[in-house]
């Protein structure tokens, strides 16, 4: 029998690990596992290379609750250990059994999958456990050891009589930590954690259907067996080749990931690179809703098929948040829990990959059936709007293949749509307006006015739509954007000929000045426009500059400090050539004159879905007394 000291630089590193080494305890298991994994992959490396006599076999990890003893088992079937290593790797804890081995082997190891971080993952046990035993036996034929230890630097190492090969570990669970000892509890870390290792992982058994024999009489009742119950899938769909799936692998493998969802994906993305970083994985277009905080935390970050964390800022571009699926790579440097990211130089290098195989595959769906891409653009304009505004690079790639749909839902890329309008909508400065909607029935009058002139008008529904045509603007010379109610159509592409009025200069001031005392200076700027005679008398339109500014300012970045809650200011356009202009003007009565322009503004408002409470229920009142 052997006992000893832990070789630690602290008198008692496990109080300082169960406090501050690892952030959430649970990940014990984790920890474990993927020890468990990592000495049978070696095993499977060496016994491949000739180093190994052992026979590799079909090895499985199996989990095991003993909630009488107050223990949980975890064993497997890998390298195990002579009592020398256990020595070695367990007492002196600087050293890391994965990390050694990788350097002896790095060639011929490249493609074994350890998982690494041998040392410290093995003490998170102390997080939860009062007490933890190994009992091991190396492939090598060594003599079986058993090591104790009680969370002190204390420990015992006697030999065992354990005659398979591998490791088992003991917890005695300690009596603030139960809850481990509880099937569910376990099976919910295994599930989270586990799903994806390359091991099978057996937890309990279940009972299976056996086949029904072809001679079974009528009143055949189904006979089951006890089985394994493998809690985990070793080939996940990630590890493979995208040559080796079909369609239905790929929405499968989404079913997998997240069986309460029920909407298909869009279409998927698979992630496969080498060099110079590794990195594999299967990002998911889900149908997305205008809510952007409410879709992220979908993505989840693996490292060789152990589960690390759903929180991938910083290694997936924040745009790419949204979507859905998994990325594995050993090449994330985290810290020693596994729990946080670090900075490092392959992070940006694995986000601007991310970046530009997404773009790619747009840029091939677009291309290869640019008809049910247009079918899909609702559901993943927001991702890719967002990407524009947020990631150069993406931006770069993205007028190929980014769409903007018409009111009559047509689509057009931004090339497409210059080309389109360019006689009809470049106004006598030469610029090229490009008008758009954000509501299409809100806005019905004013598309309805702009189409009967021949403009094309967009749809632009997003929330951050402001600040895209900003961006849009910025970047394309003679080009500018203009909301289709944020002026008189003639005003909004002004053309060489102008209408003329029907009302004299002096006439329009009279009648500026009449309207001016009756609506309120403070949320209205009375304006006269010369308009065609059948054109709406009176229409409510807000300034394109001050409208978007709000909207900027509103959903965050862009617009000017404040503007969020600038007092809401609108032009009041009075058509001058209308029958109902020369009316009002030849109205002596001053009483008439008030009611008749309070039910003109109230039905321009209506128009624009600004008359609403108080207001409206009056407007209804007034009508319905006009008419008896």
């Amino acid at each position: 029998m052997t006992t000893g000291k832990i070789n630690v630089s602290v008198e008692n590193i496990f109080p300082l690990i169960k406090k501050f080494l690892y952030s959430d305890h649970e990940i014990f298991l984790r920890e474990l596992v993927s020890n468990a994994t990592d000495a049978t992959l070696k095993l499977k490396h060496l016994a491949s290379i000739g180093e190994s006599k052992s026979e590799y076999g079909n090895p499985i990890i199996e989990v095991k609750i003993d909630k009488e003893g107050k223990k949980l088992h975890i064993i497997d079937q890998g390298l195990g250990m002579s009592a020398e290593e256990v020595e070695k790797y367990i007492n002196q804890i600087a050293f890391s059994g994965a990390e050694e081995f990788l350097e002896k082997y790095k060639d011929s190891a490249k493609d074994s999958g350890v998982i690494g971080h041998f040392g410290l993952g093995f003490y998170s046990a102390f997080m939860v456990a009062s007490k933890v035993e190994i009992i091991t036996k190396s492939h090598t034929g060594a003599p079986a050891a058993h090591w104790t230890c009680d969370g002190s630097p204390e420990f015992t190492l006697v030999p065992s009589d354990k005659t398979t090969r591998g490791t088992e570990i003991i917890l005695h669970i300690a009596e603030d930590s139960l809850e481990f000892l509880e099937e569910s509890k376990i099976k919910g870390l295994l599930t989270k954690y586990n799903k994806f290792m390359p091991i099978p992982i057996k937890f309990g058994t279940k009972q299976e259907a056996l086949p029904k024999p072809e001679d079974a009489p009528e009143d055949y009742k189904t006979e089951y067996k006890e089985v394994d119950n493998i809690i985990n899938n070793p080939n996940p769909a990630w590890t493979k080749q995208p040559s080796e799936l079909t369609d239905e692998d790929y929405k499968s493998f989404y079913r997998e990931l997240y069986p309460m969802q029920f909407d298909e994906p869009l279409f998927n993305i698979h992630l496969n690179v080498d060099y110079p970083f590794n990195l594999t994985g299967i990002l998911y277009f889900p149908k997305l809703s205008a809510d952007l905080q409410m879709q992220k935390d979908k993505i989840q970050l693996y490292q060789n098929q152990v589960f690390v964390t759903d929180n991938v800022e910083g290694i997936v571009p924040e745009f790419l948040t949204m979507l859905k699926g998994v990325i594995d790579s050993p090449d994330i440097p985290l810290n020693v829990s596994r729990s946080y990211l670090q900075a490092d130089g392959n992070v940006k290098k694995i986000s601007n990959y991310i970046t530009r195989k997404v773009a790619d595959k747009l840029k091939s769906l677009f291309t290869e059936n640019r008809e049910d891409f247009e079918k899909k653009w609702n559901d993943i304009k927001i991702v890719l709007e967002y990407g524009m505004l947020s990631e150069p690079k993406f931006y770069e790639k993205a007028g190929s293949f980014v769409l903007y749909p018409t009111v009559d839902e047509t689509y057009f890329t931004l090339e497409e749509l210059k080309e389109k309008v360019k006689d009809t909508q470049t106004d006598k400065n030469g610029k090229t307006v490009i008008l758009y909607a954000s509501n299409k029935e809100a806005q019905h009058s004013y598309i309805a006015a702009a189409k009967d002139k021949g403009y094309e008008v967009l749809l632009l529904d997003s929330p951050i739509v402001s600040h895209l045509i900003q961006k849009l603007e910025g970047d394309n010379e003679n080009l500018t954007f203009a909301r289709v109610d944020g002026d008189a159509i003639d005003k909004l592409i002004e053309k060489e000929e102008t209408q003329i009025s029907k009302l004299s200069d002096e006439e329009k001031e009279t009648l500026k000045a009449s309207i001016e005392t009756i609506v309120p200076k403070e949320k209205y700027s009375v304006q006269l426009e010369a308009m065609d005679s059948n054109a709406a008398p009176f229409m409510i339109t807000q300034p394109e500059f001050m409208r978007r500014m709000k909207e900027m300012s509103q959903s965050g970045g862009g617009g000017m400090f404040g503007m969020g809650n600038f007092p809401e200011m609108y032009n009041l356009i009075v058509n001058s050539n209308s029958e109902f202009a020369t009316s009002l003007l030849n109205t002596k009565d001053e009483t008439v004159k008030a009611n008749l322009v309070k039910q003109a503004l109230d039905l321009a408002k209506l128009s624009q879905g600004l008359l609403k409470g108080e207001e409206l229920t009056a407007f209804v009142k007034r009508s319905f007394e006009t008419i008896k």
